[in-house]
């Protein structure tokens, strides 16, 4: 028998230095990684990359705050901040964006205040590049 739990938003998940993980993850909280994760994140809160933190594949989440090295595209749907000794290569597609001076950052860049809310949904130019490739 199911039981029925309840999933508390605010909670924080930490990937800690000196830790790899090979893999995806999928969290409906906020989550920190100061080791190393290799796939791809997909979260409802907030991502915090720390200084020892590295992410390889791909990152969607509501607000990002990197500041370790990051080789992933990047989809945030509200404010992406890069301190000033994070490393990101990568596309990103977010709404803001805040860069510190020192922050080096390879990749291209769309800023769209249109973005939906979950960060896991598609932008409008890619629902629209797929409604084409399907009439095709």
């Amino acid at each position: 028998m199911a039981k029925n739990v309840e999933i508390d938003s605010q909670s924080i998940n930490t990937i800690g230095a000196g830790t790899v993980i090979k893999g995806d993850i999928k969290s409906s909280g906020n989550f920190r990684i100061d080791g190393t994760l290799i796939g791809s994140i997909d979260c409802k809160g907030k991502i915090i990359v720390g200084n020892t933190g590295i992410v390889e594949g791909e990152i969607y989440c509501q607000n990002a705050d990197f500041s370790g090295e990051i080789r992933a595209n990047v989809k945030v749907s509200e404010l992406m901040a890069l301190k000033a000794s994070s490393k990101l290569a990568g596309d990103i597609i977010t709404n803001k964006l805040s860069i510190e001076p020192g922050a080096k950052f390879s990749g291209s860049c769309n800023m769209d205040s249109n973005l939906p809310g979950d960060p896991g949904t598609k932008t409008k130019d890619e629902a629209n590049k797929a409604k084409e490739e399907a009439v095709k």
